[in-house]
């Protein structure tokens, strides 16, 4: 029995209602290269974080091109009250940082991109520490799912969202209206790794080249030069 890849017509409306008006209310937008983005089949959108707020924009932003975002959410808010259920109706994947979970997840979201999902993923798997707001090194749950499920991994960078909430602040800095920048850039190339087992040098490799992917088309989004080596909090 096939599984959706899109929520039911309510929980779809429900959220086309809640996150279309407020994302066109809260910022103007600066979207690029939309037509990258694969119309059907599973893939794997990885993407940088800066703000609470960007997973909002960019479900905006993905579903105007065709494309349903399933979205990592932390465990703690499917057992909030509605939230809860309202997330789970929209088809997001629960995580459960630093635990066998972890595993969980990979596997449920292998199935959905098996199903044709588009997976919204953040490799960093938090927001950027990196003091310029440059990726930092990411974490290898994409690169295991795309070289494991064959899926193509898209990097999608924006910018804007963090002049809007920056990470740690609760109230938004509304006025003057923030822009949000987004671009997507052609599939990461994974094919060396094709064949080869999926241990931790691999991984890591394969991670760097996606990260990298995101850092080129941030680079092009600000006009500037990426840093040469990214941002390692664990090294810092």
């Amino acid at each position: 029995m096939s599984r959706p890849t899109r929520p039911s017509r309510f929980w779809e409306t429900f959220a086309v209602a809640m996150v279309k008006p407020l994302s066109r209310l809260l910022v103007k937008r600066d979207w690029r290269n939309g037509d990258r983005l694969p119309k059907t089949g599973g893939v794997i959108i990885a993407t940088n974080h800066l703000s609470w707020t960007d997973p909002v924009l960019l479900s905006h932003f993905l579903y105007n091109n065709g494309r349903w975002p399933v979205i990592l959410a932390k465990s703690g808010l499917f057992r909030v009250p509605f939230l809860g259920r309202a997330i789970s109706g929209l088809l997001a994947i629960p995580v459960d940082r630093g635990s066998n979970e972890a595993a969980r997840s990979l596997r449920l979201s292998a199935e959905r991109l098996a199903d044709g999902c588009a997976i919204l993923f953040y490799p960093e798997g938090t927001c950027t520490r990196d003091p310029d707001l440059w990726p930092m090194v990411g974490k290898t749950g994409a690169a295991r799912l795309a070289l494991e499920s064959g899926a193509p991994v898209i990097p999608v960078a924006h910018w804007g969202a963090q002049e809007l909430l920056p990470y740690g602040e609760k109230k938004p800095r509304l006025f003057p209206r923030k822009t949000f920048h987004v671009t997507v850039g052609p599939p990461v190339d994974l094919s060396k790794y094709a064949g080869r087992s999926s241990h931790a040098d691999v991984l890591r490799e394969a991670t760097a080249d996606i990260m990298a992917a995101v850092t080129e088309q941030l680079a092009e989004l600000r006009g500037e030069k990426a840093p040469e080596t990214p941002y390692d909090p664990a090294g810092r």
